[in-house]
């Protein structure tokens, strides 16, 4: 059972979840990146454990989840619109405490594990997908089993390490979540064009929306965030001190 077929889908595994679960963390320091210092550790183990406890459910359902018509059209909305809400939260979202100065979130720990669990719900279904095709390379029912639980297990240190990495980049280079928010966007064009509804038409008469759709997606994604963030700004009264 242990082959190199076994070696090989192994390998491609371990390469696709290094590729695949930087996007769970992205969403993940992204969200926690405007709550209090005290609450971050907090943001990043429930958004992890929920984005591992996601790809176990939707590893239990695959072959069903991939036949539903318009849910990743659906998700791919939601990407879209988490991503906006994020590059949003960097320009006006975050406020100073009068008393300690100190900067929160106004939607708090809560806000931040719904948004991640939201996105999670669209990505970590993305990175099953890819986890299974690998694993069907091996011709015995249990080396597929077990090449599942590896690529769900190794996704775990990925997802957390990873998410309080970036979420120290991102605090003290706050112009990339514009750039976090592009990528969710990228994602979010992905999943809309590849649901059953849209996926032959898309093969057989429209190839290049492959590139061009993610393209169009983290550019519109970045400018409408940007846009309506400085008009929040722009609209929000001045307090005047006599």
């Amino acid at each position: 059972m242990f082959d190199t077929t076994f070696g090989i889908a192994l390998l491609q595994i371990i390469w696709i979840d290094l590729l695949l679960s930087g996007d769970n963390a992205v969403v993940i320091a992204l969200a926690c990146r405007s709550l209090p210092p005290s609450q971050q550790r907090w943001g990043i183990i429930l958004g992890a454990g929920a984005a591992i406890g996601l790809r176990i459910v939707f590893a239990g359902g695959i072959s069903f989840l991939l036949a539903v018509p318009w849910l990743k059209i659906i998700g791919g909305l939601l990407l879209f619109w988490i991503a906006v809400k994020m590059i949003q939260g960097e320009e006006h979202g975050e406020e100073e405490d009068e008393k300690g100065g100190k900067l929160r979130s106004a939607a708090g720990l809560s806000g931040a594990i719904r948004t991640i669990v939201i996105a999670d719900a669209v990505m970590s279904l993305d990175n099953v997908i890819a986890i299974a095709g690998a694993a069907q390379k091996s011709d015995h029912e249990e080396a597929r089993i077990i090449l599942i639980a590896l690529g769900l297990m190794i996704s775990i240190p990925l997802i957390v390490y990873g998410s309080t990495l970036l979420l120290k980049v991102l605090t003290r280079f706050p112009i990339l979540v514009v750039a976090g928010g592009a990528l969710l966007g990228w994602i979010g064009a992905e999943v809309f064009i590849t649901d059953p509804v849209l996926k032959d038409w898309v093969d057989n008469r429209a190839a290049f929306l492959h590139w061009a759709a993610p393209a169009a997606g983290a550019v519109v994604v970045s400018i409408v965030g940007v846009v309506l963030s400085r008009r929040a700004k722009a609209s929000k009264p001045v307090d005047l001190v006599a």
